[in-house]
């Protein structure tokens, strides 16, 4: 159990306090002796210290005396208005909350409450020593991306050629796209190919409809089962529940939760159903896309726009062989733990998933393809990565235009 100190002189602070139910306070009205009080006699053992604001001068003189006595304090100013300028003094001297000078019996033990269950991350030497895991390509696959982009540049140099003199010709505007990727361990860089799309692509595919990408998912819902409401709840209504101790969620039936926003409800199975879409439909791909080039069309049936990203691989941004490189709009629905390994692994030009993608014809669902994601970053080894760039070669013309 946390200890709870109080230090001030105000006497019907001291009396609500004495009222906390299964709490012993202990009392006092000088900081040296709070420090004292405070100082541990066992490891792992924690105060909160509430603190009665008194003058600015001295009360700065003795937060800052606890807070290098004693590392152990969850220190609570009792104090009412307070200044933008006030606060900021007061918390750079160590104060960790603030508590109103007529807070309740039920506030203040709510407070020590709220502080106990959350002792383990509130104190620094409770706090969970988290390891960021961060993934370090081997020197050995490093070594082999610098000697095979370097060649493979030099070796594929007409092609590059002939390609941006094409890709001119028919469409103006750049001859590289350059996009922002997310790669291994969430890094952001500047992804490269040849531009296959008309320069004003990006702000098409808003305008195209979702039953054109591949990997959504469409399920037809009758207007009766719809469960979102979007008129307000209504001022009595919103008092009601708050009155309840539900200002975020409120029973329907026995069967059904609702999500209260600040003007919708919505049923926790619909919210639900909703992200899980949303993660499912990370990955964007549109069939017959009227936004690429004939250019365009060919060379990406011949995998020709990805050759830039032999610069990449060079800089070392990506790998010859990982998991693709996503763009922002597709990563960031893939942050939850489920998905993490898939960025825990080498980012790259060809991976499992395309070659797998084209053996079946290019149709595979987007679960599918973060599964051969998560599946290479745990097993790739220099022999996997042989065989990925053997199948590449081999099956690169794909099989329908996707």
């Amino acid at each position: 159990m946390i200890g709870v100190v109080y230090l001030g002189n105000n006497p019907k602070t001291q009396e609500r306090l004495r009222y906390i139910p299964g709490q012993l306070v202990r009392m006092t009205t000088t900081y040296k002796d709070a420090a004292q009080i405070c100082t541990p006699h066992v490891s792992n053992e924690h105060f909160i210290v509430f603190f009665e604001r008194n003058v600015r001068s001295e009360d700065i003189t003795a937060i800052t005396y606890l807070r290098k006595k004693c590392h152990n304090v969850y220190i609570i100013l009792i104090t009412n208005n307070m200044s933008e300028e006030e606060r900021k003094i007061y918390m750079q001297c160590g104060i960790n909350d603030t508590i109103v000078a007529e807070a309740s019996v039920t506030e203040l033990n709510k407070k020590i409450q709220f502080i106990s269950d959350r002792e383990n991350v509130l104190f620094d030497d409770q706090a969970p020593k988290y390891h960021i895991l961060k993934f370090k390509i081997p020197v050995w696959k490093r070594l082999f991306d610098i000697v095979f982009s370097g060649l493979a540049i030099i070796l594929l140099s007409p092609v590059f050629i002939i390609t941006a003199i094409a890709i001119r010709l028919e469409s103006p505007g750049p001859v590289l796209f350059k996009s922002k990727r997310v790669g291994t361990n969430y890094t952001i860089f500047d992804f490269l190919k040849f531009r296959s799309m008309y320069i004003d692509a990006e702000d098409r595919l808003k305008e195209l409809s979702k039953e054109h990408n591949q990997y959504a998912e469409h399920e037809e819902e009758e207007e009766e089962h719809k469960t979102t409401v979007t008129a307000p709840l209504g001022e009595q209504a919103e008092q009601d529940m708050i009155d309840m101790g539900m200002e975020s969620i409120m029973m329907i039936d026995d069967d059904e939760i609702m999500l209260v926003g600040d003007d919708f409800v919505m049923a926790e199975s619909d919210y639900t159903k909703k992200k899980e879409e949303d993660i499912n439909n990370a990955f964007v791909k549109i069939e017959n896309d009227p936004r690429i080039t004939k250019v365009g069309q060919f060379i990406r049936k011949y995998s020709i726009d990805e050759l830039p990203q032999l610069f990449n691989i060079l800089k070392g941004d990506m790998s010859i062989v990982g998991n693709r490189p996503l763009p922002l709009y597709e990563a960031e629905k893939l942050t939850a733990d489920a998905n993490i390994d898939r960025f825990m692994a080498p980012a790259g030009l060809t991976g499992l998933w395309q070659v797998e993608e084209r053996g079946k014809g290019g149709n595979m669902s987007a679960e599918e393809r973060k599964q051969l994601d998560i599946r290479y970053g745990q097993t790739y080894n220099f022999a996997l990565d042989m065989k990925i760039i053997f199948r590449t070669l081999t099956a690169f013309v794909q099989k329908e235009n996707v």
